[in-house]
């Protein structure tokens, strides 16, 4: 091969070396916000990944970009559903002011099909995340190694490129919020959304987490919150606006037009 010709080849042997020492994470394609779909709130929508089984993991975009960025997680186990009522409440209603928030009401779309906790490998997806990740087994199966899970990986490529500043992660059945780095911001979470505050230590101690994993990452913090078994729907569909008020934003078409 000719000297020129080798050093043509140069740059694109340099390039993909690059490419293959991302973390596995990041490397697969960045799927672009398409438009909103006639609700009001969404100004537009991602899909972020796919399960074990092929179904769509999709984040709503709504608000305003530039704000405050924020980001809402539920049913990261399938058997969990309450909380997604509240998202979707966001997602299906009136135009949201002074915040830039991200949606994502089914975090594991196959333990939701199948009303099971795990995903369809038999994986917790709130074990599966490389900071301080141990194999586990049983109901808190963490996978065979540290982010093996599709879900996983959607997740950590969203949250990497969003760096959000709050993340509220929701969950049943606990029936509190986790007070952990940021006490007194956990603490204003439990008022607005009339919950206690507990220390949430996944039975003994957690291990391979989402919101340790953020929380040890980023700038940003993530945050467990835990609805009880069965919430009453009256509280459910209060806490959207709760929610709002909490970061100092409001939807409808106007500051003092708010819709429950």
């Amino acid at each position: 091969m000719s000297r020129a010709a080798r050093s043509r080849r140069t740059p694109l042997l340099g390039a993909l070396l690059c490419l293959a020492l991302l973390p596995a994470f990041l490397v697969l394609p960045w799927q672009p916000t398409v438009a909103a779909d006639g609700r009001p709130a969404v100004i537009g929508k991602r899909v972020i990944g796919h399960s074990v089984q092929g179904r769509k993991i999709v984040a709503w975009h709504l608000g305003e970009p530039g704000k405050k960025k924020v980001v809402l997680i539920s049913l990261m186990h399938g058997n969990e559903p309450a909380p997604r009522r509240i998202l979707m409440n966001l997602v299906n209603g009136a135009k949201v002011h002074h915040l830039d928030l991200w949606v994502v009401p089914v975090y594991n779309p196959d333990g939701f099909a199948h009303h099971t906790r795990k995903n369809a490998h038999g994986v917790d997806p709130n074990r599966n995340y490389p900071y301080k990740w141990i194999r586990q087994t049983g109901n808190y199966d963490s996978g065979p190694k540290p982010r093996s899970e599709p879900e996983t990986r959607a997740m950590m490529r969203f949250l990497s490129r969003i760096k959000p500043a709050i993340i509220l992660s929701f969950h049943q059945p606990l029936h509190a919020v986790d007070i952990t780095q940021r006490p007194k911001f956990s603490k204003r979470v439990a008022r607005a959304l009339d919950l206690p505050t507990s220390h949430l230590r996944c039975g003994s101690s957690c291990h391979g987490t989402m919101t340790m994993w953020y929380n040890h990452a980023f700038k940003g913090f993530a945050l467990t919150v835990e609805y009880g078994a069965s919430p009453p729907r009256a509280k459910l569909r209060a806490a959207p606006a709760k929610i709002l008020k909490l970061f100092g934003a409001w939807r409808g078409a106007s500051h003092g037009t708010s819709q429950s």
